[in-house]
């Protein structure tokens, strides 16, 4: 979704003030920051990127890593009223992530994340924040005549998940991301070894995962000018191995078996239309219940309950982002029956 198409979204919400649930604060909703509350839950709900920052003695004036920090440092104080984030909500305005404009979840996730590398004096702290959703990938493209190849390497800090309607999984999702796609006609790449552009054949392999990994459910399409929402049902495993879900030809050699399992702490919600939506969030706390933030209003909820944004119908909430944590191997059951 465009910014300029985003503008138009957002709703008002009447929500209890000062609802808090165990550990968890919520926030107030100015100015259509909807999409920034639920993303600061995620980010809350992330004690690795919480660790860093505490322990970052900053000496940055009015950057966005600052304001985050604060955020993040109210967030886990055991008040009842919501946690105070104005300010970073107006440093957020001041690089372009405004106001009463409604976001794009996914934009406004990696545009923090670019911030910090941008505005960070601490650089070897900035990198190490990075390094926390960093997913490193080998490109692969091969010429169908001559069968030259092509590789390189390159990372991505969310993974983007197409979703079809036949597409009915999270792993029909992986599966696909990785899958090698074909490129003809007005799609052909240059050939180094033939000189000119030919048919060709395109895809990743995965190097390394990292210790959260963010997949986006791209649920908004652009067709003509129109952007709409797609509501299909995109089932998602509260416990993920990646190594079980790719086959070896999307695994680079260098890929590390061990580092595929992960547990399921973060979703990020969208409800409502392309042109008119409201974000939420559910978060998985450290005692491995389930929370829900909708804006200032936190409660604890079942499994059950974020299982309901699998999507399917245009009257439910959609999961659009998800953020899985890496669990060490034997801590899965332990984390599934949470």
């Amino acid at each position: 979704m465009s910014r300029r198409m985003l503008s138009m979204c957002g709703r008002s919400w009447s929500l209890p003030i000062g609802s808090r649930a165990q550990g968890l604060r919520g926030l107030m909703n100015y100015g259509l920051s909807c999409c920034v509350n639920a993303l600061l839950q995620s980010f809350s709900a992330t004690w690795e990127l919480v660790d860093l920052l505490e322990g970052w003695n900053p000496v940055d004036k009015e950057s966005v890593p600052l304001y985050l920090r604060k955020a993040l440092l109210a967030m886990q104080s055991d008040q009842s009223q919501p946690a105070p984030h104005r300010d970073f909500l107006h440093c957020l305005d001041r690089n372009d992530i405004y106001f009463y404009v409604q976001q794009d979840a996914d934009e406004v996730f990696l545009s923090i994340l670019n911030l910090i590398q941008q505005q960070m004096s601490d650089k070897a702290l900035a990198q190490a924040i990075q390094s926390l959703y960093k997913v490193t990938m080998e490109t692969y493209l091969q010429c169908l005549e001559c069968k030259y190849i092509e590789t390189g390497a390159s990372f991505l800090l969310s993974l983007p998940m197409h979703i079809r309607e036949s597409h009915d999984s999270l792993e029909d999702c992986i599966r696909f991301f990785f899958k090698r796609q074909e490129l003809r006609d007005g799609d052909k790449c240059y050939c180094e070894r033939c000189g000119e552009k030919k048919p060709s054949q395109q895809g990743f392999k995965l190097i390394s995962l990292p210790p959260v990994l963010c997949l986006h459910l791209k649920r908004f399409r652009n067709s003509h000018g129109y952007t709409r929402k797609l509501h299909y049902k995109v089932t998602f495993p509260e416990t993920l191995n990646i190594s079980e879900i790719l086959t070896a030809e999307a695994l680079s050699e260098r890929y590390v078996q061990n580092d595929s399992q992960y547990s399921l702490c973060a979703v990020i919600v969208h409800s409502g239309v392309a042109m008119f939506g409201h974000y939420t969030a559910y978060v998985r706390h450290k005692n491995q219940s389930w929370y829900y933030a909708n804006d200032s209003s936190v409660r604890q909820v079942s499994w059950k309950k974020v299982q309901n944004t699998y999507g399917g119908s245009q009257r439910e909430d959609t999961a659009y982002m998800l953020l899985y944590r890496r669990t060490p191997e034997g801590k899965q059951q332990e984390c599934s029956s949470g």
